[in-house]
């Protein structure tokens, strides 16, 4: 019997392109979506069309409030920069230990559901310089994984995947139209208007336009004033 995975699955072409791999490697796999107060909650009604039209076995959607914890401009008042603004450095859309958060409800859901695999979308070549992208992170959290559960004391611990960490968001997007991700249903914009429209200008759309471009291919989600140009 193939090995069961959670992915971590926001709504974005990321998580999309990490689910599709999963699948296509013949794991059955369970879909975590986790509310935790973004202003992008339009990601949340395409977390859940990826799901479906992916596959996943079961669908599971927590919520954690983390505009009580502040910091980010994701969860509270603060701007989210547009057109390249932002000064360098790690910006103002980082959520604080977000995927330490994610990737702990993910490791909690794992267990329970007897998964042996924990799939997400991190990135560490197009990215926005999140310190939660990175391996030694994610080879951190493996680490805790081992420690702090009882599959990990049994030496069962869910083995912690990010496939497209050293991906090019180009190589992101070829790999996803190999493996039939339904882009026109992602969602990647920080800063989405009422109606769930990306605004073209933050940087994950900056960077989601640039991949598409870079790979030759249309996107199908990006809004009309935008066309599909990288900025």
């Amino acid at each position: 019997m193939a090995e069961s995975a959670v992915v971590l699955l926001s709504g974005g072409m990321d998580s999309a392109v990490a689910a599709a791999w999963t699948r296509a490697r013949g794991h059955p796999w369970i879909a975590l979506t986790v509310d935790y107060g973004q202003r992008h909650s339009a990601e949340l009604a395409a977390a859940a069309e990826i799901a479906r039209r992916l596959g996943a076995v079961e669908t599971v959607r927590l919520a954690v409030d983390l505009r009580a914890v502040g910091g980010s401009a994701l969860t509270g008042a603060l701007d989210v920069p547009k057109g390249g603004a932002g000064g360098g450095g790690i910006p103002p859309t980082y959520v604080p230990a977000r995927n330490t958060l994610l990737l702990a409800l993910g490791l909690g859901l794992a267990e329970a559901r007897g998964a042996t695999l924990l799939v997400l979308g991190a990135n560490r070549i197009d990215y926005s310089g999140y310190p939660d992208c990175r391996p030694a992170f994610l080879e951190a959290f493996q680490a805790l994984a081992c420690v702090a559960t009882k599959a990990g004391i049994e030496g069962r611990a869910p083995q912690l995947l990010a496939p497209l960490l050293h991906c090019s968001k180009a190589e992101i997007v070829r790999m996803g139209r190999s493996l039939g991700v339904p882009f026109e249903c992602t969602l990647s914009c920080y800063d989405p208007d009422l109606d769930g429209r990306a605004c073209g200008a933050c940087d994950s759309c900056r960077l989601r336009a640039r991949g598409f471009s870079e790979a030759g291919l249309p996107d199908p989600a990006a809004p009309p004033e935008r066309g599909n140009r990288a900025n």
